[in-house]
């Protein structure tokens, strides 16, 4: 197979969905690995050692689109590679198309198939692609927003920490997935009062058992949210139903309700966030005020620390990529449950529920596509 690595082209967007030793993987195993030229520098990963491992470099993001079977990338295409897609063509990589109507809408009309890491599941419930990169999201919200809690930058000027004698402060987490509890460990770590909702009271009882004595477990409904968002140096956004938008749990009013300089880091605006009044914002221009309340809503917060997250990311995807690349996209998803939930558009047939239902669009059970797929001898 010839497998495509374009340079990501969305606004400070550092990493690679491919390092060296991926490369070297692939390339082992018989395949044609294509690389845009410059397309790892930004996460330390320079041409020449792709190079070394076999991979043929290429000039233009178009000759890398036009020529591979798959294409590996980290973040959706956007509009200015719309027209790159095509028929037949693998596309292996972030698309929360739930967000986005014009990007369904394009990858539809394109004809590729479209396999999302963040709906990979397995029978445990599990996101195995997406873990990694909510762990660093989850422990980046905070960092991002003790920052922005500073004075310079319109913030309250508070210490997340505090120090002896004074009060430290208060973080408020929504939702107690793998962002809220890498956010919890992180708020936890640095001193802060920390308040995790969550619905589920089972994930209320497990980290109950793991998490330091600074957080309090609350169950989450719209009494306590709008309680703690009151009391909140820092509201953490941190909800996700796979595949699917968010719900809006903090509404427009309720910023009223909220300390002026408070920062609200909502990790789930690439599912349209939980914040109805967040909007996705760049690593280049982060934040915004509303009503006093700071907005940090950067769309692809891990790509801040590109190195890490790139390591983090492809030791994740590259076993997939590996099998999807040796035994097409049919074989392993005929073979691996996990991977065909990650299926979510095939020739313009939407097959991931909560994409049909953002855009109520006609839904294709993935299965109907693999054995139509099967009965042709595809």
């Amino acid at each position: 197979m010839i497998i495509g690595v374009p340079r990501e082209i969305k606004t400070n967007e550092n990493r690679i969905a491919l390092v060296p030793a991926g490369s070297e993987a692939l390339v082992s195993a018989g395949h044609t690995v294509l690389v845009e030229r410059e397309a790892g520098v930004g996460a330390g990963f320079v041409d020449e050692a792709y190079e070394a491992t076999g991979a043929t470099m290429v000039d233009a993001a178009d000759e890398v689109w036009s020529r591979a079977e798959m294409i590996l990338k980290v973040k959706e295409p956007i509009e200015e590679e719309w027209p790159r897609m095509r028929e037949g063509q693998v596309l292996f990589t972030y698309f929360h198309f739930a967000a986005s109507e014009p990007l369904t809408t394009a990858v539809m009309e394109s004809g590729a198939t479209a396999i999302a890491y963040e709906t990979v599941q397995l029978p445990t419930g599990e996101l195995p692609l997406l873990t990694p990169m909510s762990e660093v999201a989850g422990r980046m919200a905070v960092q991002e927003g003790a920052k922005y809690l500073e004075k310079y930058y319109g913030g309250r000027g508070v210490l997340l920490g505090g120090v002896p004698g004074v009060e430290s402060g208060t973080v408020v987490i929504l939702g107690g997935g793998i962002v809220g509890t890498n956010a919890a460990k992180m708020a936890a770590g640095l001193g802060a009062q920390v308040v995790l909702l969550d619905v589920s009271l089972n994930r209320l009882r497990y980290l109950s058992d793991v998490m330091p004595a600074n957080v309090l477990l609350l169950y989450s409904n719209r009494h306590n949210i709008l309680n703690w968002a009151e009391r909140a140096d820092l509201l953490i956004g941190a909800v996700l139903l796979p595949g699917a938008r968010a719900p809006k749990l903090v509404r427009r009013e309720d910023l009223r309700r909220m300390k002026d300089g408070a920062v609200i880091v909502d990790v789930a605006v690439d599912q349209g966030g939980c914040v109805e009044t967040i909007r996705a914002t760049t690593h280049e221009d982060p934040i915004y005020t509303i009503d006093g309340v700071i907005h940090y809503g950067v769309a692809n917060m891990p790509g801040g620390v590109a190195r890490t997250s790139t390591l983090a990311l492809t030791n994740a995807t590259f076993p997939y990529a590996l099998t999807l690349a040796n035994k097409g996209w049919e074989r392993a998803c005929r073979e691996d449950r996990a991977l065909a939930l990650g299926v979510n558009v095939v020739e313009g047939r939407v097959t991931y529920p909560g994409v049909a239902e953002a855009f109520d669009l006609e839904y294709t059970h993935i299965e109907e596509v693999l054995d139509a797929h099967a009965g042709a001898g595809a």
